[in-house]
């Protein structure tokens, strides 16, 4: 198994609040799989950079593609180069790889952008570390974002104020550095969302883009046929390269949840054992 990161364990080592999984889960995890036998995992290895994917299919008989969402989507503005404008979930692996929270910057004012639930781990992160004032920032109602309601009420409950019907125009900065935010108030016409023409600027010294992420499609290059900018697959699986499989997130027609991803994993290795069984005249 091949991992980019120094720790085995993808999302839910780097990709989850510290507060949804405690005491080192996703690692007891991947040692209760290393202890079935035969595994082996070589960390720090990256699709496109260690390694090709034509060199593993030349080197496999099957070969798996698991690798989730690498890119962050854009707000749509100018991203200026601060220190307090950041990916959200650049945030969030780097709380999960501290040993220590109180040596980590945490800004007094935060502003997050999005609505989803790496919007509301963010938020909900920088308050339990000190933030003084924390706001999401969606640009449409309530009942469009795609964070749980669970999740919603869990982010107020915990002071996170949230504010709809706003887009990003600009990031406002001072010497260099964040200081605010400024809005387009926005409303639904129709099936269309448009600027009322009103704006307003929020104070911040850090604001966290979660507005969702992207597959990044270069390091697969053109050995497997792409479908909306991910990886076309049969119901199995099966990409148009007969010795490639792919699921989870960068794998097309799914939800982006973690227990689909496994499921794919699940009918994926049937799928190969299958394939190799005929192959191999089993």
């Amino acid at each position: 198994m091949l991992d980019a990161n120094a720790k085995p364990g993808g999302l839910n080592e780097y990709g989850l609040a510290t507060y949804k999984t405690v005491d080192g889960f996703a690692q007891q995890e991947i040692d209760w799989l290393l202890s079935i036998g035969g595994i082996e995992i070589r960390n720090n290895t990256r699709l496109g950079r260690e390694v090709t994917l034509a060199e593993l299919v030349a080197q496999y008989d099957a070969v798996f593609l698991g690798m989730g969402l690498a890119g962050v989507n854009s707000i749509g503005i100018r991203e200026p180069d601060s220190a307090g404008l950041r990916n959200a979930v650049e945030f969030i692996a780097e709380l999960r790889q501290a040993s220590n929270y109180a040596h980590l910057p945490i800004g007094r004012r935060v502003l997050v952008i999005g609505g989803g639930m790496t919007a509301v781990d963010a938020a909900v992160q920088s308050r339990k570390l000190g933030a003084d004032e924390v706001s999401i920032v969606y640009r449409r109602g309530p009942q469009d974002m795609s964070a749980s309601g669970h999740e919603i009420e869990w982010a107020k409950s915990n002071g996170v104020t949230i504010r709809h019907w706003a887009t990003p125009k600009e990031v406002l900065l001072e010497g260099g550095a964040v200081r605010g935010m400024r809005f387009a108030r926005t409303r639904q016409d129709g099936d269309k969302l448009v600027e009322t023409g009103e704006s307003f600027d929020l104070a911040a010294d850090t604001v966290y883009k979660a507005i969702g992420q992207n597959f990044v499609t270069q390091p697969v290059g053109a050995l497997v046929e792409l479908q909306g900018g991910r990886i076309r697959t049969d119901e199995r699986g099966r990409t148009s390269h007969s010795n490639i499989w792919a699921g989870g997130d960068c794998r097309i027609g799914g939800r982006d949840l973690t227990v689909e991803a496994v499921e794919h994993g699940k009918v994926a290795a049937l799928s190969i054992h299958a394939a190799l069984s005929v192959a191999n005249g089993v």
